[in-house]
């Protein structure tokens, strides 16, 4: 048995185009940070402005009618005859052609492709930057993320064949070979049927009063507009490094267990499809934001702050 020992080499490398000196806390395979521009936080208050006082004005209500429906006798039932004619249908029956008879058939042999694998290139560490996909901004410059991610050995394959099943002989049955000849016979004689033709009737309708036309004084309800202005609440900026779901590890059954956290915390997430919405966002914001948590990103933090694993 021939065994293959994989070493793993450690690349602590990071992008140089993310504008921080320092780097995330740990290197440790399978975790990502990121450093995220949180915006500037506002509430909005709204008062209401009364724009069109109460009013009342008069409505002519029409009047209204019904409508009534007699039936009158139109033509009287009566009784007709219909020749039914004769029905046929095809007998069939099958008559031997060609006998049965047997022959021998060789089954060639059968292989299986079978391989192994031999290393080229052993696994290694480094650092890279990438662009967090659960970041609430949408602009690239707001948010930066390094991920320490093993690049696995390199392996090529070899194959090579081996036999399955030797050849064989195996004795083939020929069927034997029928025709068939059809003839007609009467499946069901001619008959005289009676039909009767039912009474027919027509419908005479006519209009009736049901109440008269009258006057009816509405009243109009006053109208009142919005007006709304804006508080400065938080001042925003780049977070510190936060340890975040890396992108492989963002699913959308993750994100379907962050939407029901959310909904079940009081939060309106939008709909429950596994989709990281401009709803689902905002709810998040206002939950980091009302829990004092990490803000700009699905940080770790948030994740155990909602209860989900």
């Amino acid at each position: 048995m021939v065994m293959f020992l994989a070493v793993t080499s450690v690349n602590a490398q990071v992008s140089t185009d993310i504008p921080f000196n320092d780097l995330p806390p740990t290197s440790e395979y399978g975790k990502c940070y990121a450093k995220c521009k949180v915006p500037d936080v506002y509430e909005t208050i709204t008062l209401q402005k009364l724009k069109k006082e109460a009013s009342t004005k008069l409505v002519k209500v029409p009047a209204k009618f019904e409508t009534q429906t007699e039936q009158t006798l139109k033509q009287e039932a009566y009784t007709k005859y219909k020749v039914i004619p004769a029905t046929f249908k095809t007998v069939s029956e099958q008559v031997l052609v060609k006998p049965e008879s047997r022959k021998l058939r060789t089954i060639p042999a059968k292989y299986s492709t079978e391989s192994k694998q031999i290393l080229v290139e052993p696994a290694r560490g480094k650092w890279v930057k990438k662009r967090s996909p659960n970041c609430f901004s949408q602009n690239p410059k707001d948010c930066y993320v390094a991920c320490y991610e093993e690049v696995p050995a390199k392996y090529r394959t070899e194959k090579y064949q081996v036999l399955a099943s030797p050849a064989t002989t195996t004795e083939e049955v020929i069927p034997a070979v029928y025709k068939t000849i059809t003839h007609k016979v009467v499946d069901r004689p001619a008959r005289v049927e009676e039909i009767v033709i039912p009474a027919t009737y027509k419908t005479i309708t006519k209009k009736v009063l049901v109440s008269p036309a009258s006057v009816q004084e509405v009243t109009i309800p006053a109208v009142y507009g919005s007006v709304t202005e804006k508080r400065l609440v938080s001042k925003g900026g780049f977070t510190v490094w936060t340890e975040i779901l890396c992108a492989a590890k963002t699913t959308s059954s993750k994100i379907y267990s962050v939407q029901r956290a959310l909904k079940a915390a009081g939060y309106n997430p939008g709909a429950v499809d596994g989709i990281m919405g401009l709803q689902t966002t905002n709810a998040l914001k206002k939950f980091q934001q009302d829990k004092g948590l990490p803000m700009g990103n699905l940080n770790i933090e948030t994740l155990n702050a909602l209860g989900v694993q």
